[in-house]
């Protein structure tokens, strides 16, 4: 029999969209501040030449440049202020997250509730301004070393880093009154929509391929498919979870009677989301970066040069070498970020102190044994699905030799956003609805 909650979702409406008035709004706005972001992104830094900007962009096309331009949503290589998009921010707070789970100072500040948690925002802005200052230095270096800026020198390494700064600090702001004013988390969105703009542009490069006959038909119907069905892979990955049932002991009801209460723990096969695939493909592509915006070029003389250019060249993307280490590394870094976000000891406590335990299982250390247990498990089937997720767009892409840029992460990315998001909607409609889905629920049930 279905529960409660199955029927009021049942009952759920979209004839009533009209009436959801704070719902629209929030629509708006959202759809408002993901125009400014877009507009952001064809705003020039000052001091670059739009002619040598294009010429270089071409030249360099189907390099590491272009994966990085998919995620920044063209900014790149238009040499925009938010060239460096929100990315900042994202490896930012990750350092944070994790440095708090692995230090004890941080760990505590941690505990500290809304304070502590105020002190870690401010903490992840400080590295975000840190890393975009370095990451600008880089990009305004490779822009000098090719040729692309009016007046190079000192005074435009310094403007283009205090813009970028600004842009990406910006990109954050607009971020946090996306979530707060409306829907969906806009850092998440930012982060989507700059995926989702480059979109047309791929698909169009890819079937300017096909007419011109340097990729097959076959070829390209394969990856439109293969992208439809990993996009319903991701989908019913996502939402798999392993329920762990508690029960707690029986309390006195109004009526006078004993009854025992049964909840679960849901335990998302995912637990790591996107992460792994992020960090795996950030060190693995870390050489080729710095060859890439530092303007490393070949030279027998250098030997750094030469040395960068040899590892260059074993970690080209979509060699068996780089196949094999960036699977290595989402498994790796799966079952680290697991560890980090999900404490068996702590779960087991807490359950103790409420008084709940897990059905033949012993409160204590049993029970933190067993949660260990099963989250080793399922993380090794989402260790998997994760690795299959990234590597098979990317061996198929490399060995077709097909200029199709949007892989595995970019997938999970869009396919995870895009799924919160239509939850939030459903469940501020849901909150709109409640009265007359609960009087419809009632005359279902006594029908019954």
């Amino acid at each position: 029999m279905a529960s409660r909650a199955d029927q009021l979702a049942s009952n759920l409406s979209l004839a009533k969209f009209s009436q959801a008035t704070d719902l629209k709004k929030r629509l708006w706005f959202t759809l408002g501040a993901l125009i400014v972001f877009r507009f952001l992104s064809f705003v020039p830094l000052p001091g670059i030449d739009p002619t040598a900007l294009a010429a270089w962009s071409q030249k360099s096309a189907g390099g590491i440049l272009d994966i990085f331009n998919t995620f920044s949503g063209g900014a790149l290589s238009r040499a925009s202020l938010i060239t460096l998009g929100i990315m900042p921010y994202i490896t930012a707070s990750i350092v944070v997250q994790l440095a708090a789970s692995l230090s004890p100072q941080l760990a505590a500040i941690k505990k500290e509730g809304e304070s502590g948690r105020k002190k870690l925002n401010q903490y992840t802005r400080y590295g975000t301004v840190g890393l975009t200052a370095v990451q600008g230095y880089a990009a305004a270096a490779n822009w000098q070393a090719q040729g692309v800026v009016v007046d190079p020198g000192m005074l435009f390494v310094v403007s283009a880093i205090i813009s970028l700064i600004g842009g990406t600090m910006f990109l954050l702001w607009l971020g946090e009154q996306i979530t707060s004013r409306g829907i969906g988390n806009g850092t998440s969105l930012i982060i989507m929509a700059g995926i989702v703009a480059q979109l047309p542009v791929t698909l169009s490069n890819l079937f300017k391929s096909g007419s011109e006959g340097s990729v097959s038909g076959l070829a390209i119907f394969l990856v439109v498919v293969l992208g439809f069905g990993l996009i319903a892979f991701i989908c019913f990955m996502e939402r798999a979870q392993r329920r762990v049932l508690i029960q707690y002991p029986k309390r006195q009801t109004r009526q006078g009677l004993m009854q025992a209460d049964r909840s679960h723990l849901p335990l998302k096969v995912n637990t790591a989301g996107v992460i792994p695939p992020i960090f795996a493909s950030s060190l693995l592509l870390l050489p080729l970066t710095i060859s890439q915006f530092m303007g490393v070029k070949a030279d027998e003389e250098n030997g750094w040069s030469s040395a960068i250019l040899t590892i260059n060249q074993y970690l080209s993307h979509g060699s068996p070498f780089y196949m094999a280490l960036y699977g290595l590394g989402i498994v790796f870094f799966c079952f680290f970020y697991t560890a980090v976000v999900f404490n068996p000891e702590e779960t087991a406590d807490n359950l103790k102190r409420n008084g709940g335990f897990i059905p033949g299982i012993r409160p204590g250390k049993n029970t933190e044994n067993y949660l260990d247990y099963v989250l080793t498990r399922i993380t090794v089937i989402g260790a998997a699905y994760l690795a299959f997720i990234c590597l098979v767009p990317e061996f198929v892409i490399a060995r077709a030799g097909i200029p199709f840029y949007l892989g595995g992460t970019s997938l999970l990315i869009v396919v995870n956003v895009t799924v919160d998001t239509v939850t939030q909607i459903q469940s501020h409609l849901l909150a709109h609805q409640y009265g007359d889905l609960i009087k419809k629920a009632k005359l279902k049930g006594r029908m019954r």
